[in-house]
Formats: structure tokens, C-alpha cells, sequence
């Protein structure tokens, strides 16, 4: 017990001698008096987040995307809301995809090409897809530190990558934000991808020219690289040509530029080139920009620009149709009882799993 006044302590009457007790101290207040409480963000209206993302508006942008991001109904409803809005002002920007093996130097590169867009007034936003974000917290967000100028830059927009677990998830949001920064008035979007393995494929299936990033001087370069990523490369940059690495990279270029006229033509009609730069010393940056500004030429000019991307449109309702039955499906509260009681069966082999998914789908759709 606390006490206020030197008379509530008998100890101090001078009687006794040599003892004397401090007055005690008020207790603190459990609440800090200072910390601010966290308010909810405001929800607007599709209308409102519309007008602030045609009037070029960065925050409302950014929440607009958190919105698509979000699982909740009652977001996607607005989300989905806006992008229909904003779709007739979207589609007016290079979309470039950009992946490298990890080590490549893809954040020190996407900065150094980011900062040669900015300086030549381009609005530049970068995305990123990183499926394995759910398990390995993912790493864009280190990549939005190691951006230091870009991400303070005037005209650019980094966002880090949403985690939502599946890669199809992050795919359709990825492709949802684009519609966005396209109305926001974006001209360059780059897609990075973070996660390994069929991020590529998905990223391919949103961008308009694919660049994969590369090193010289790791032993066998063409190691390692699934081919499937090769063919989709509209171009390759080897990066690090700086200090000792130029006469490796010089040889690199050779093989990659070999290894490229082993498969069959694109479609596109383009010849894939490749190109050497240092991202650290600024050098060759704009040579790769100047690349790929000639093969959206090239594209635009043959029309396989707008084939592709009307494909790419296609592609994403299907995906888009089998990624809300799957939700929809396993969401069933239903389904996810009767899901259990057949796992059981099947682990006994009382039943075979195709009879098991048989009957849980005759379920669902109520044959």
C-alpha cells in the first residue's frame, strides 16, 4: 500500500530514532497515456476509391490494392467494383516480367533500370508474385528496403507481394493490382517474381515482354535453368558484368545466345537477344530498356500484341472460374465434414480415392 502523506507513516515520528521511510510513489498507469489507439481505415466507396485512383492519388491507390488483396466478402465486393471501373483507362503500359535465379542481383537491377525510367519521366510500378511468402515470410519486402532510391522516388510504386498462400491467389491479385496502376496512370509495370518454379509461368501469363536475369562466372551457366524458363524469355540480361566478370560474362552472352537458337522460333516472330550489364555501375541499363521498347515495336507492328494479351485476358477468366469452384468447394461446410469421414476411408483402405472424390463431388453439385 502506497502512502501520500508523511503522517500515515508511523516509522517517521521522532521517537524512533534512525529510522525514516520515504514517501511512497503513485502507481503508474497501466495504459501508456502516449500510445495513439490504432484506428480502423476508413472504408470508401467504389466511387470514391475510383476517383482518387484516376486523379493519380498513391495512397488511395495503395488502398484500393490492399482491398484486392483482402479475403474478406465484403472488400472483394468493392475491389472488384473499382477494377471494373478502372478497366476501360488500363491496358496502356509496358508490362514487363522480370526473373533471375536467386543471387542474380533482380532488386540491385530492377532498381537501377526503375531510377533510368523515372529520370525519363516514366511512372513506374513494381509488383511482385511470391507464393512461398506463406512459409518463408517471403522476401520482397527486404527487396522495397534494398530499393532505397526507388522506393522514395516520385513516380514509382512498390508493392510487396500479398500472401495469400496459393500461388493462383497471388497470380489474380497480382494481375488485378495491374488494372490499377494502369488507371492510376502507370505507363511501366514490372512484375518480379520472388518464389521459385511456376511463379515464372504465372508471371508469363501477365506480362507483355519476359526478361530473365542472369550471371556469368558460376560454372556451367546454362545449369540450372529450366528450360521452359529459357523458352519464355524474350530477352536475358547478364548481370554483374563489372570488375573481373566482364570477359565471363562476354563468354555467357555467347552461350545463352547458342543455347537460344537450339528452340523453335517464338510466336512472336522476335529473336531473342541477349545483353550484358552491371546493375552496381549503372552500365548497359539503358541498352535493356532500349530492347525492349524494339520488341514491343516489333509486336505491335506484326499485331501479336493484342493476340497476346487477349489470350492472357482468356487465360485469367478460366483461371479465375477454377480458383473460386476450388475455394468454394473446400469452403462447404458440408464438404469439409464429409471430406474427413472419406480421408478416413481411404487411409483404411476401405475405399479407393477415386471413389471417395467421386462421391464428395456427386455431393457438392447434388447428384
Amino acid at each position: 500500500m502506497h502512502y501520500k502523506h508523511d503522517n500515515q507513516h508511523p516509522e517517521n515520528d521522532p521517537n524512533y530514532k534512525g529510522l525514516n521511510v520515504n514517501r511512497g510513489v503513485e502507481d503508474a498507469p497501466i495504459i501508456n497515456p502516449y500510445r495513439q489507439s490504432k484506428q480502423k481505415r476508413k472504408l470508401y466507396s467504389a466511387d470514391e476509391y475510383f476517383d482518387g485512383i484516376i486523379a493519380g492519388s498513391i495512397s488511395m491507390l495503395g488502398q484500393a490494392v490492399t482491398l484486392v488483396e483482402s479475403s474478406l466478402p465484403e472488400h472483394q465486393e468493392i475491389a472488384q467494383e473499382v477494377i471494373v471501373k478502372c478497366l476501360p483507362h488500363a491496358g496502356k503500359s509496358i508490362r514487363l516480367g522480370i526473373t533471375g535465379v536467386p543471387g542474380a542481383g533482380k532488386s540491385t537491377f530492377i532498381e537501377a533500370l526503375g531510377m533510368h525510367l523515372v529520370r525519363n519521366n516514366h511512372k513506374l510500378a513494381v509488383l511482385a508474385i511470391d507464393p512461398s511468402s506463406e512459409r518463408s515470410k517471403g522476401s520482397i519486402l527486404g527487396d522495397k528496403t534494398r530499393m532505397e532510391e526507388l522506393s522514395v522516388a516520385k513516380n514509382a510504386f512498390i508493392r510487396p507481394s500479398p500472401s495469400a498462400g496459393s500461388l493462383g491467389g497471388v497470380a489474380r491479385k497480382t494481375r488485378e493490382s495491374i488494372i490499377l496502376c494502369e488507371a492510376a496512370g502507370f505507363d511501366t509495370i514490372f512484375v518480379e517474381t520472388v518464389g521459385v518454379g511456376q511463379s515464372e509461368t504465372s508471371v508469363h501469363s501477365m506480362v507483355d515482354f519476359f526478361l530473365l536475369i542472369q550471371l556469368a562466372g558460376t560454372g556451367d551457366e546454362l545449369q540450372g535453368i529450366k528450360r521452359g524458363i529459357m523458352e519464355m524469355a524474350d530477352g536475358i540480361a547478364i548481370n554483374k558484368s563489372d570488375g573481373n566478370n566482364i570477359e565471363k560474362a562476354q563468354v555467357a552472352r555467347t552461350q545463352f545466345q547458342n543455347a537460344l537458337h537450339l528452340f523453335p522460333p517464338p510466336e512472336s516472330g522476335w529473336s531473342p537477344e541477349v545483353l550484358t550489364c552491371s546493375a552496381i555501375e549503372n552500365s548497359g541499363i539503358a541498352e535493356i530498356w532500349d530492347m525492349v521498347e524494339r520488341y514491343i515495336k516489333f509486336v505491335k507492328e506484326n499485331s501479336y500484341f493484342d493476340r497476346k494479351r487477349n489470350t492472357q485476358s482468356k487465360y485469367w477468366m478460366y483461371e479465375t472460374i477454377n480458383e473460386q469452384l476450388k475455394s468454394n468447394f473446400y469452403q462447404n461446410a458440408d464438404v469439409q465434414k464429409m471430406l474427413q469421414e472419406e480421408e478416413k476411408r481411404v487411409l483404411t483402405n476401405e475405399e479407393s480415392s477415386f471413389i471417395a472424390a467421386k462421391k464428395l463431388l456427386d455431393f457438392y453439385f447434388g447428384k
